[in-house]
């Protein structure tokens, strides 16, 4: 034990920090995945709600801990990622940079790769998919690229994992000078003799405060001021001869514009891709002449402009159909499950209060939410793959020219399109946008995506009161959520957020073949997540609502049997006894739900619900469902359940739902369209407040409660006129 204890702290000590960065679409996470299997967790980073992932490896005595950086473009900041990127690097300074490469985009990368080694920390190369460069005819000496660069190389396939190992060992070989106690003297990008001196004279200027040039890089720092780069002026404050230097770095810059006729950090730049240019040109020999590629093909008709968006929409409704095509299966098993484990408990429990807990509260409230997970699966299965072959950038650009019609940025459809299956993430998502405008505009708007809480609403509702057209229905309402949000979008360009969107410029991967490792992984995830939410916020809350919808407890008096009773026969004159004893059960669950905590506030805020159509029953399974909207499905489930019994031959909530006579389709329409547009769960609202803060929060909250309420009685009432 004592042994294992020294050996832990042996590795505690010989413990590398790597940050994991690289463009988007390089395969950064399938490499991550790759160095960390399951070994990772999932945070924040401090102060925001950008995804942090840190995984590790052990390895020969030695512990790799990789910290997954967002993707970005360059080290100038402008995105959310691009700042948490750049901060990280600058703050936390990890002991090795590895740089995630798309081998067949090599120029386009190696930009970020030049930059980051300004930085004076250790970078190693990761030539990723390297098997497509090769397929493409480019072959990539990855030694001469390294020795031209002064970046170690590898080649890597991130789903095969190959050159994992080979990866590691240059990380150690990268550590090797540092842990030796000599200087690392990286090869750096020279930018001509004119620039070059300039700089010289600005890193001397700054190395003169020693504890300044100890916290950032002075030739880091010189560049970014040549750049002009406003965060760089903003740490240069905390320098002791700041103004000296400011005004050395405005005259440079100064000089370098009149010199050279440009801007400089346009001629910055250049220099910088005329470097890459001449090391490519030494290092990249390509075997065979380009020609109409495979993904030219596809995208000449993909990215049609006339047919670009119907085969968008054509698209989403195939993955919607095709979820409750397959679904419908394994769903209506689960309900048969449920039923018949409903039917067994009731057999052996003997306490009637335990057995409703059980069967009413737990096994009716989260045995509905559990049948769906059928529908997620396939649903998110269906939009990795869509995600993973590179045709959800494709629908960005498709959808660009009418989300700017509405005042939204073409990037903000990835948002939204992330909406469909969950709101933290779709919220989050947003931080890629820079504009802050587009990006309030989008977080306002994509709580209006039917996530995947509320499909479980929308299907039950569909298959209850829409029982030939279920899938149509359910794409109905996803459409008026877009359409909502789009008008939405609308509204708020013209009046609180006025002002024109940011130019949409994205680059479009090639098509790739999904892995069926990467697939399974994110459905998995997301998954994971719905039950997980199922098993723990969901059960929590199904007791919760069976203990309201059941206390204080109710009892018919004898008086009141007799006289439902004969009230029921008077009617019904050739009912036999089954018959009369099932009518004062369900009387008498009826008044124990009315006299229920639950009845007494449904009862109270019945008045506002009733322009929608709502029974006090509909108004309190709403307002339980704020917190999670699948609670709404396990709160109708206790409500319609108390009082019967389940067994294996039931028919389930939809047809106690369907015999209500206060339910009717268009109640039901209405209560989808509520669902729809209500403010998201509490989670969600979570999210909002941390990204764009209380104010945006208390408006979305309010704006969006309006909204359901005025648009689901419009349609309430206005149905009751026409139909």
């Amino acid at each position: 034990m004592t042994r294992s204890l020294r050996q832990e702290g042996a590795m505690r000590d010989n413990t590398l920090r790597i940050a994991l960065a690289g463009n988007p679409n390089s395969g950064k996470t399938t490499l991550f995945n790759a160095l960390t299997g399951a070994r990772h967790k999932v945070g924040n980073y401090p102060g925001v709600t950008v995804e942090k992932r840190e995984g590790i490896r052990a390895r020969a005595g030695r512990q790799y801990r990789f910290i997954d950086l967002p993707g970005i473009y360059s080290l100038t900041a402008y995105s959310i990622d691009e700042v948490v990127a750049r901060d990280f690097l600058l703050e936390e300074k990890p002991d090795i940079i590895v740089d995630v490469l798309d081998s067949t985009n090599l120029e386009r990368n190696l930009y970020l790769c030049l930059q980051m080694q300004e930085l004076g920390i250790p970078v190693v190369g990761a030539l990723n998919m390297s098997d497509e460069a090769a397929a493409k005819g480019m072959l990539i000496d990855e030694k001469n690229l390294a020795e031209t660069l002064g970046i170690p190389m590898v080649k890597t396939v991130g789903p095969k994992g190959k050159g994992i190992e080979e990866l590691l060992d240059c990380i150690d070989r990268a550590k090797a000078p540092q842990e030796a106690g000599r200087l690392i003297h990286d090869k750096f990008i020279n930018y001509k003799e004119e620039i070059e001196a300039k700089l010289g004279a600005l890193q001397s200027l700054i190395g003169e405060d020693k504890a300044f040039g100890a916290k950032y890089p002075e030739r880091w720092l010189a560049v970014k001021l040549l750049e002009k780069d406003a965060d760089a002026y903003s740490r240069l404050k905390e320098h002791a001869k700041a103004p000296e230097v400011e005004k050395a770095a405005h005259d440079a810059a100064l000089w370098i514009e009149k010199h050279f006729g440009k801007d400089s950090e346009i001629i910055m730049s250049e220099q910088r891709y005329g470097y890459i240019r001449g090391a490519a040109r030494e290092s990249v020999r390509v075997t065979k002449t380009a020609d109409f590629s495979f993904t030219e093909k596809i995208d000449a008709v993909i990215m049609h402009k006339f047919l670009s968006l119907p085969i968008f929409l054509f698209v989403l409704w195939g993955v919607f159909q095709l979820t409750f095509l397959l679904g419908e299966y394994p769903m209506q098993a689960l309900e048969n499950f449920f039923g018949f484990l409903s039917g067994r408990l009731n057999e052996a429990v003997s306490s009637d209060v335990l057995r409703s807990l059980v069967v009413d509260g737990i096994i009716g409230g989260v045995g509905g939410v559990f049948s769906f997970v059928p529908l997620i699966v396939i649903l998110f299965f269906l939009l990795s793959i869509l995600e993973d072959t590179g045709y959800m950038s494709r629908a960005a650009f498709a959808t660009d020219k009418l989300l700017h019609t509405f005042g939204l940025h073409g990037q903000s459809v990835f948002p939204m399109m992330l909406g469909f299956g969950c709101s933290v993430p779709a919220v989050m998502a947003s931080r890629t946008l820079k504009n802050p405008r587009d990006r309030i505009i989008t977080i306002l708007i994509t709580p209006l995506m039917s996530c995947g809480a509320k499909l479980p609403v929308h299907v039950l509702l569909a298959a209850a009161f829409f029982p030939d057209n279920p899938a149509n229905m359910v794409i109905l309402i996803y459409s008026i959520g877009v359409v909502l949000a789009l008008g939405s979008a609308l509204a708020l360009k013209r009046t609180v957020l006025k002002g024109d969107p940011t130019p949409f410029v994205m680059e479009l991967p090639p098509y790739r073949a999904p892995t069926l490792q990467g697939v399974l992984w994110h459905v998995w995830e997301k998954t994971w997540q719905y039950v997980k939410k199922a098993g723990t916020v969901i059960l929590a809350s199904a007791v919760l609502i069976w203990a309201v919808t059941h206390f204080p407890a109710y009892e018919l008096s004898d008086e009141a049997q007799a006289e439902l009773a004969a009230a029921f026969l008077l009617e019904n004159p050739g009912a036999d006894g089954a018959a009369l004893e099932n009518y004062i059960e369900t009387s008498a669950a009826e008044s124990a739900l009315a006299y229920s905590y639950a009845g007494r506030l449904g009862k109270f805020i019945e008045p506002v619900f009733r322009p929608m159509g709502f029974t006090w029953k509909i108004a309190a399974a709403s307002i339980l469902g704020f917190a999670a909207k699948e609670v709404i499905v396990s709160t109708l489930g206790i409500i319609y359940r108390v009082g019967t019994e389940e067994t294996e031959e039931s028919e389930g909530l939809r047809e106690a739902i369907r015999s209500d006579p206060d339910m009717m389709p268009l109640t039901a329409f209405a209560l989808m369209l509520f669902t729809l547009i209500i403010p998201p769960c509490f989670a969600a609202l979570a999210a909002i407040r941390a990204e764009i803060g209380w104010k945006w929060l208390g408006f979305e909250a309010g704006f969006l409660l309006i909204a359901g309420w005025a648009v689901s009685s419009a349609v309430y009432q206005i149905g009751r006129l026409v139909l």
